[in-house]
């Protein structure tokens, strides 16, 4: 029996962005996402008080400054880029689904997209976290939003979800064309493939064994039982199967990780240790890929693009370039077209 026009729900969550630059804006948006306890993974009192009496306080105006060098007209690239990205997303999967692109901190909230879907009937919803890599700090608390959300209504739809897609062809593809347009035009002497990085606690506390997971130097050489949710190990992956596909050897890239906050031990390479290092090695150009960001936002154009450039330059690099995210490429649009239709063809089995 044919299906009735958009019966399959899509909901495509990122971590979110300020509605502004405003230091206010920037508060409410810091203390939304640090009271996650994914994120925060810390005892609730310290976390209250590190969040109230250190982070905010302060961080907003900082970051805020940082917004202000990136934001554009339309608003926070990040949310152009996806809005852009849900739009051809739709068109090409036509009217049997209906696209949602939200938050899962800020706005456009997940929740309204799921109440709209809910209204309107929706049978299944699919679930699809645009994080490539998985981490309990993104694509589990994203999971873990959606279901308690869901859960508080009493007719619950069928959910399914996009699985982390750190090795999908499609998706490498996708960075590689990305890549080999960026590199035509540049000289790079070496590679760097920059991941968002996470405390090193969550890397062992996503190994069952709790033998495995940093505790030995080839843990990441590939995946295994013990390191199914490791989000390095996934990291080096992607990073691996773009290389190959460049044609790039090993002595050619390095894979690095950005945005650590705090004094714990966050995994390593550090990202903003490494740049100036290689500048003082001798290395003059640099192409930065950030593969665990399928949009560009703060971490990729100013992180990246404007500060670890500027640090390059200061070091004695000549140049630094950063090859884009996805955004809304055609490439990825097809990309994502094929994660979807997977994940509602194994829906559609697993309900037989």
């Amino acid at each position: 029996m044919e299906k009735e026009v958009g019966k399959i729900g899509v909901v495509m969550m990122n971590v979110g962005t300020p509605d502004s630059p405003k230091p206010g804006d920037v508060r409410r948006f810091l203390r939304e996402f640090l009271s996650d306890p994914r994120v925060l993974d810390i005892h609730p009192v310290g976390r209250w008080m590190l969040l109230n009496l250190i982070i905010l306080p302060f961080r907003p105006r900082k970051s805020g400054k940082a917004y202000e060098e990136i934001w554009t007209e339309e608003g926070s690239p990040i949310l152009v880029h996806s809005r852009r990205f849900e739009a051809k997303l739709q068109e090409v999967l036509g009217e049997r689904y209906r696209v949602r692109f939200a938050m899962r901190y800020g706005n456009p909230s997940y929740k309204e997209a799921l109440t709209e879907m809910m209204e309107a009937g929706v049978e299944r919803i699919i679930a699809f976290p645009l994080y490539p890599q998985y981490a309990s700090s993104s694509t589990g608390t994203c999971l873990e939003a959606l279901y308690t959300y869901l859960g508080e209504h009493w007719n619950v739809p069928d959910l399914a979800s996009v699985p982390p897609f750190y090795d999908d062809e499609a998706f490498i593809h996708s960075f590689v064309v990305s890549g080999q347009n960026t590199l035509k035009d540049f000289d790079a002497d070496h590679v760097l493939f920059s991941f968002h990085g996470i405390p090193e606690r969550h890397v062992t506390k996503s190994d069952p064994s709790g033998q495995h997971c940093l505790k030995k130097e080839d843990c990441c050489d590939s995946i295994c039982p013990e390191n199914t949710f490791c989000y390095r190990a996934q990291c080096f992956v992607t990073a691996r199967k773009t290389a190959e596909k460049l044609g790039l050897s090993e002595d050619r890239y390095t894979v690095c990780f950005q945005s650590r906050l705090g004094r714990t031990p966050w995994i390593k390479p550090y990202t903003d240790v490494l740049i100036p290092q290689l500048a003082e090695k001798g290395v003059r150009r640099i192409a930065v890929f950030c593969p665990a960001f399928v949009a560009d936002c703060l971490e990729t154009l100013e992180e990246i693009g404007m500060r670890a450039k500027e640090d390059f330059l200061e070091a004695g690099g000549e140049d630094l370039i950063l090859v884009p995210s996805l955004n809304s490429s055609d490439e990825w649009v097809e990309g994502a077209r094929q994660l979807i239709i997977r994940a509602d063809a194994g829906a559609q089995i697993s309900a037989a």
